[in-house]
Formats: C-alpha cells, sequence, structure tokens
C-alpha cells in the first residue's frame, strides 16, 4: 500500500511510537482510523513485543464534504479542495454495491478507478481492498474488509479508507 509511494516511512513511524511508549509507559494509546495502515502496523508491533498498550482506533473525522480531515488538507487551492472529495465519494460508492451485495474485490476497485476518471486532476495512487488484521489484498470483500486509498492532487498526497 503505502510502502511503495513512501519506503521506509511506516518504519520511521513504528520506531518513533516505540520509543513514545518506552518513555511515557500508556496504558492506553489512540490512533486514527484515517492512518489504517499505521494502526494495523503498530498493533502488531505492540502484541509482538509484548506491550502493555491498549491501542484505540478512533472514527475518522471527516470535513462536511466527507473528505477526511487531515494537516495535508490545507495544501489543497479551493478548485483542489473541491476535486479532494473523489476520495471519499467513491469509497462511499463502493460501500454502496457492497451493501446491495457485491463481494468481488475487482469490481469494487474498478469502480472506485471509474469515479477517479471524472476527476482528472486527482491522481489515483493505489487501491487496495485488504483484510483488515494482514493488510493483505483479497479477491471477496466481506463484513469488515477495508478499502484503502491514496492519490495525489497537485503536490499534495492524501489518503482514505473505509471498513466495510
Amino acid at each position: 500500500m503505502c510502502g511503495r509511494a513512501r519506503p521506509g516511512h511506516l518504519r520511521g513511524v513504528a520506531t518513533v511510537v516505540l520509543k513514545l511508549f518506552n518513555i511515557v509507559k500508556p496504558h492506553k494509546a489512540f490512533f486514527g482510523q484515517k492512518d489504517f495502515q499505521q494502526t494495523v502496523i503498530i498493533k502488531k508491533m505492540v502484541e509482538d513485543l509484548n506491550s502493555d498498550v491498549d491501542v484505540v482506533v478512533l472514527p475518522t473525522v471527516r470535513e462536511e464534504d466527507g473528505l477526511a480531515m487531515s494537516s495535508r488538507n490545507q495544501y489543497l487551492g479551493p478548485e483542489e479542495r473541491k476535486s479532494a472529495t473523489v476520495l471519499y465519494r467513491s469509497l462511499e460508492e463502493a460501500r454502496l454495491l457492497f451493501n446491495k451485495g457485491e463481494r468481488s474485490a475487482e469490481l469494487l476497485r474498478y469502480t472506485i478507478i471509474k469515479i477517479f476518471k471524472s476527476e482528472p486532476s486527482v491522481l489515483l495512487e493505489y487501491v487496495a481492498i485488504v483484510n483488515p488484521k494482514t493488510l493483505e489484498e483479497v479477491k471477496e470483500a466481506e463484513e469488515g474488509t477495508v478499502i484503502a486509498l491514496a492519490a495525489r492532487i497537485g503536490k499534495t498526497r492524501l489518503i482514505d479508507n473505509i471498513v466495510l
């Protein structure tokens, strides 16, 4: 997923978080669902290292138009900001298909790609339909499967995801 575009980033995040956990020794640590891949890696790290930290994942907070709140949103110009709503719109369309019974990951992915084509200023970097514990891509979506994506709008890279 994000590893291809940002090699070493998640390893660095895990290292910093582990150092923080070792210094602060929290009982609970709260992370946002928006950074889904990061939360999976941190949960796995906590489990593998037998850390006594309860990792709590909180829902993604969204703007009124559905765009996931992010410090990166400030880098978007007005037109880019409007175009950026395609991230959540495409995810919601895939969720709608899933709720109507569609299980093919390929068809759900195709639906998202097709919607992105309506916003030529937004470059879809990846869309992954994955197992929520292993991050492995699935062929068939089921309850709890995660659809994650990343896109570039100008120089700004945005990520988003939903849990089916």
